[in-house]
């Protein structure tokens, strides 16, 4: 056991290493290709023009499925697994027919109706660079730059303005997707309805998702902060709840809270501003040379005191980048160096996708074994109780809190709240739980059952461990398995469940 806790500790301590030699130049030339690739493409205006025959390229690879398998092997898209954010890759690709679906384009942004169309490999740091010279924002954008539209819709996306618009699903006005027949499909609230609400939580198991006409709000150039420490949990909790549920012309902006231990946490306040006050602090903490956002807001909990300052639009959207929340002390563990982000921040952050493409075997054994990257929603009424036995089986901080609202729909999908319970906290567990003999799937066992008799749901972009009937508990099926038989998906595309539990996934 001493042996294997030094292999690991040497292969921790000098990956970092073998990350800003190889993985920093590599993801800086990344990000400027891909950049300019997208600035070029929305400016030229190519990308409307090409939709129709990408689509129709994802409309052919379904029929030639069709003649080459007899319909008898599922189909998947040919994404690898390492390009996705989770940690983990799915087996499911070696053995499922594999389609193209290389669709990363902003089409259109349409400033009259308040919608932006875009293609499934978008991702929230692109979309956000394109809207934010023109006065828009999504109305939620998830933190981290590279997770994609695809990806929040199929699954799910959270931000700290979800208390007042919802999960990434709810701001979608249309979809279309290509289902198993070859057929392209358009959804709305009005058109194909049914369809509309089954597709967020499905993973993929009812077609490929090829566009999405998303919502956008007007935005402001800054937002204004308020921090405020907190050493007891239930005053934390209490005022963390009473924000959360204010009415949606009363509540603020942006809510969020990150708890640093069993009874200290920080929660934040934020609103639009159009610019700063004079005299006041303005902090652009996304710069390479400042601090990592949850140290910096560890010193606000350190000094006991409320705090104030104005944060640049994009800086605030995506605080959590560069240090992919705080895993990134686990990846770089001098990344929040002063030394290393004066020399080398400016590289930063890694592409979590090539970071994946090159890990050995042993640290993926890492992960599996002494590793969680789990979020759990689960009602507002609970928190108190939830952090308490968080705290009992995983003793990990910190924890990222985000309230989120559950909309009651007129079609019932994957996620129903319980009766009354619309308002719901996103606990965020990134890290290695700190417990003696720590044991993955014991604990997660634990974790998901707790989740199920409150009521509350597991984030399924990594990996459950619950059996099928117990996943089939936690999130209703019934629309699902209906369209699913409907549309010919049955023999087409895999169940979530098989998409997303540990079985399907090394």
């Amino acid at each position: 056991m001493i042996r294997i806790k030094l292999m690991l500790d040497f292969l921790i301590k000098y990956r970092g290493v073998f990350v800003v030699l190889f993985v920093l130049p590599a993801s800086m030339l990344f990000k400027l290709y891909m950049g300019t690739r997208n600035r070029l493409v929305f400016w030229l205006n190519s990308a409307p023009e090409k939709h129709a025959d990408k689509v129709i390229k994802v409309q052919q690879q379904v029929k030639d499925w069709q003649q080459k398998t007899g319909g008898n092997i599922p189909m998947c898209t040919a994404r690898p697994g390492w390009q996705t954010m989770s940690l983990k890759q799915g087996n499911y690709k070696k053995t499922h027919f594999q389609v193209n679906v290389s669709l990363m384009d902003v089409l259109e942004i349409d400033e009259e109706k308040g919608t932006v169309r875009v293609e499934p490999m978008a991702n929230m740091g692109q979309i956000s660079a394109m809207l934010k010279p023109l006065g828009w924002s999504l109305a939620v954008v998830p933190e981290l730059d590279a997770l994609t539209v695809g990806g929040l819709i199929n699954g799910f996306g959270i931000e700290s303005s979800s208390h007042k618009y919802g999960l990434f699903q709810h701001i979608c006005e249309s979809l279309e997707i290509v289902t198993a027949n070859g057929e392209l499909v358009k959804c709305s609230k009005e058109e194909n309805s049914e369809l509309y609400y089954a597709i967020p939580w499905s993973y993929g198991s009812l077609g490929f998702l090829v566009c999405a006409e998303i919502k956008i709000v007007p935005s402001k150039d800054f937002v204004h902060i308020t921090y405020i420490p907190y050493k007891d949990k239930q005053v934390f909790v209490a005022r963390f709840t009473e924000e959360s549920l204010k009415p949606f012309d009363e509540a603020y902006d942006f809510i969020e809270g990150l708890m640093y231990s069993e009874q200290e946490g920080v929660l934040m306040l934020g609103n639009f501003v159009d610019k700063v006050p004079a005299g006041d602090t303005k902090n652009a903490l996304n710069n390479f040379w400042k601090p990592w956002f949850y140290e910096h807001v560890r010193s606000i909990l350190k000094q006991d005191k409320e705090q104030e300052e104005y944060v640049p639009l994009r800086h605030y959207y995506h605080r959590h980048t560069r240090s992919f929340f705080w895993e990134m002390a686990q990846i770089i563990p001098f990344g929040n160096s002063i030394w290393f982000r004066y020399l080398l921040g400016w590289m930063s952050p890694p592409e979590i996708s090539l970071i994946k493409l090159t890990e050995s075997a042993a640290i993926h054994e890492l992960y599996d074994t002494h590793h969680m990257d789990q979020d759990f929603l689960l009602p507002i009424s609970t928190l108190d109780k939830s952090l308490s036995y968080f705290h009992q089986e995983v003793d990990f901080y910190p924890l990222w809190l985000c309230p989120m609202r559950l909309f009651e729909t007129p079609i019932r999908g994957m996620v129903n709240p319980l009766a009354n319970e619309q308002m719901f906290v996103d606990v965020g567990i990134y890290g290695e739980p700190n417990v003696a003999n720590f044991n993955a799937k014991e604990t997660m066992r634990k974790l998901e059952a707790f989740m199920r008799d409150i009521g509350g749901f597991q984030a399924l972009y990594a990996d459950t461990y619950q059996t099928r009937e117990e996943l089939r508990e936690m999130f209703d099926h019934h629309l699902l398995d209906k369209l699913r038989e409907q549309t010919g998906a049955l023999k087409a595309f895999p169940e979530p469940f098989d998409k997303v539990s540990r079985a399907a996934r090394t």
